[in-house]
């Protein structure tokens, strides 16, 4: 079954896409997007090299409502300080080292980080684990590093890399 479906539930998805975007349940509309719902999954298989383990459900649910906030707290400060204080920013790049090596679990701290007003995700420097972040006005860069590290990395590992461990 694993070898014609990979990812049921995206096949499935699919199938309920393809019969909504139709408006009708009629045999060919049927047949057709089950054939769609096969062949796509199998012809972007080969483009996910890795499978994502996720673990820890409650985390995930954790980070997320802790990511809302922040993203919604920065962008009330951002605002302010667009509107009131433009002059006088302190716009700086600071080094984060990371323990993080899951490249889902990097991709979604990269998403949160931009998603973030005032903070954009540079690069991981070459060489070493450190992530390059610029922050739109900085006032303590070890406040950053720890926001960082307890609030996104440490639940990113527990659901990305806990049973690695």
């Amino acid at each position: 079954m694993r070898r014609w479906l990979p990812t049921p539930l995206i096949s499935l998805s699919l199938l309920g896409l393809w019969l909504m975007l139709n408006q009708t349940l009629h045999p060919a509309h049927l047949l057709l997007g089950a054939v769609i719902a096969i062949a796509i999954p199998l012809l972007v298989a080969p483009l996910r090299p890795t499978p994502v383990r996720v673990s820890r459900p409650l985390t995930v649910i954790r980070l997320t409502i802790s990511s809302l906030i922040e993203i919604l707290r920065s962008c009330f400060n951002v605002c302010t300080l667009i509107l009131f204080r433009s002059r006088g920013l302190n716009t700086q790049f600071i080094r984060i080292p990371l323990d993080l090596r899951d490249p889902h679990g990097l991709a979604v701290l990269a998403c949160i980080i931009n998603s973030t007003p005032g903070t954009v995700w540079v690069e991981i420097i070459p060489g070493t684990n450190d992530l390059a972040l610029h922050v739109f006005d900085l006032h303590d860069a070890n406040w950053w590093v720890n926001m960082i590290k307890t609030k996104l990395e440490q639940p990113l590992i527990e659901i990305f890399e806990q049973e690695k461990a």
